[in-house]
């Protein structure tokens, strides 16, 4: 893989994680159009560091606001804390119910059957980047309520539909969870605040599945990393940096939009999405 190919992927990856367009579905789509193989060693690793760029990017960008709201004082911290982790355990709950029931379904539940297997099928990921597009579509068009907050019931919703996105690329996260606290009548700043919090959540055991995959490609018995996938360390490192940058910059672009009015341009997006994927599929 070319210096190119990795700048190209942080640029895709740091700014679609965190805006709400599914950046599986476009860094899929990048590795098709560049003929590389998202299973090989130093894809996984280039996807670890640039997983752990676009977390740093969201902890630095919201830090300000998430002292100002979760930690202003010890029950404000209680309660925010519940919310996260009720959240947080109803997306572990409906995703692992939810590959389980892929797995019986597509797999025909057999042992050796991984969601993976899925992730190239085109025809799933533009219905996928269709759905998220209609449901932001549809959320925009409720009008803002002054004040709107989190209870504990908003965010086991938010939490269940986050769940919902895990095994399906192009269902974009940030988008439906967003989409899901506007939906319930919170205030559009609460939900994109909430949403990347428990993306900070999420992503460590997404970085450590990631780091897991790139063990297991590794060399049978092998406690050394390849030669080759050394000197990979430092362009992903590289390919860290930019993921970070851009994805401050994707979060300044989201939060502009979301204040604005315009969260309605992010669904009109995924739906032309939808549409190019199944064309390039």
């Amino acid at each position: 893989m070319g210096l190119l190919q990795i700048l190209i992927l942080a640029l895709v990856q740091g700014a679609a994680e965190l805006l709400p367009v599914s950046s599986s579905a476009h860094v899929i789509v990048a590795e098709k159009l560049m003929g590389l193989d998202p299973t090989a060693p130093e894809m996984t690793l280039l996807l670890v560091m640039l997983h752990t760029g676009t977390m740093f990017a969201v902890i630095v960008y919201f830090w300000k606001s998430w002292r100002a709201a979760y930690f202003s004082s010890a029950s404000a911290f209680r309660a925010n804390a519940l919310y996260l982790v009720v959240a947080t355990m109803l997306t572990g709950a409906v995703g692992l119910l939810l590959l389980q029931l892929i797995k019986r379904v597509a797999g025909g539940n057999s042992p050796d059957f991984q969601i993976e297997h899925l992730f190239g099928n085109a025809r799933l990921m533009a219905v996928a980047l269709g759905a998220a597009g209609l449901m932001i579509i549809i959320s925009s068009r409720f009008p803002e309520k002054t004040g709107g907050e989190f209870s504990l019931g908003r965010a086991a919703w938010v939490g269940a539909v986050q769940g919902l996105c895990l095994p399906f690329r192009g269902f974009s996260r940030s988008g439906a969870t967003i989409s899901t606290g506007l939906l319930l009548g919170v205030s559009r700043r609460r939900a994109e605040e909430f949403s990347f919090a428990l993306a900070v959540l999420l992503t460590p055991p997404v970085i450590a599945r990631e780091a897991y995959r790139l063990y297991k490609a590794l060399a049978p018995g092998s406690a050394t990393v390849p030669e080759g996938l050394m000197h990979f360390v430092g362009p992903s490192l590289l390919g860290m940096v930019l993921s970070f940058l851009a994805g401050l910059g994707a979060l300044k672009w989201l939060s502009r939009w979301l204040e604005q009015g315009h969260w309605h341009f992010f669904g009109v997006y995924c739906l032309f999405a939808s549409l190019v994927v199944l064309w390039i599929g």
